[in-house]
C-alpha cells in the first residue's frame, strides 16, 4: 500500500514540475527590488514634496505621505492595477503599507457580496485583527524590554 501511495506521489511531484512555470530568481528578485525601491522612492519624494509646505512640518509630511501611498494601493486594488504590479513586482509589490492596504481592500471587495457588515467588515477585518493584534503585543514587548533595560542600566 505504501509503495503504491508513494509511486502516486512521485507521479504527482512529477506533473507538478511540468506544468509548473518555471522562474528564473535573480530576474524575480531584480524585479521585486524595482518595484519596492519605486514604492519607496515615491513616498520619498511625496514626503518631500508635502514638507515644502510651510504649513506642514517633517512628522506630518510622513504621515501624509504615508495615508497617499495606502489610498493609491486601495485605488489600485479596486481598478485592478494592483494585481498587475504584484504579478510583475512579486514580494517587493508587498511592502508593510501597501501590502496591507491591498490585504484589506482586496478581502473587503471578494465579500462585498455578502453584505455591508456580515461581507465587507467581517472579512477586511479578518485579515486585519491578527495585524493589529500582533504590533501591539510586539510594540508592548519590544517596549518592556527596552524600560527593563534602562532601569538595569540607570542602577
Amino acid at each position: 500500500m505504501t509503495d503504491k501511495i508513494a509511486k502516486r506521489n512521485k507521479t504527482y511531484i512529477e506533473y507538478v514540475e511540468k506544468v509548473s512555470p518555471s522562474t528564473n530568481a535573480t530576474h524575480s528578485l531584480i524585479k521585486a527590488f524595482a518595484i519596492g525601491g519605486a514604492t519607496c522612492v515615491i513616498g520619498e519624494i511625496l514626503r518631500n514634496l508635502l514638507a515644502l509646505a510651510p504649513s506642514i512640518d517633517d512628522k506630518a509630511a510622513a504621515v501624509y505621505s504615508s495615508v497617499i501611498l495606502v489610498t493609491a494601493a486601495i485605488i489600485m486594488t479596486g481598478t485592478g492595477v494592483y494585481d498587475n504590479i504584484a504579478r510583475h513586482g512579486g514580494a517587493g509589490s508587498f511592502l508593510p503599507i501597501r501590502g496591507f492596504a491591498n490585504a484589506m481592500s482586496s478581502a473587503a471587495m471578494e465579500f462585498r457580496s455578502e453584505g455591508l457588515i456580515t461581507g465587507t467588515a467581517v472579512k477586511m477585518f479578518n485579515v486585519v485583527g491578527p495585524v493589529i493584534v500582533n504590533g501591539i503585543v510586539w510594540s508592548a514587548a519590544s517596549g518592556t524590554i527596552v524600560w527593563l533595560v534602562s532601569v538595569i542600566a540607570s542602577l
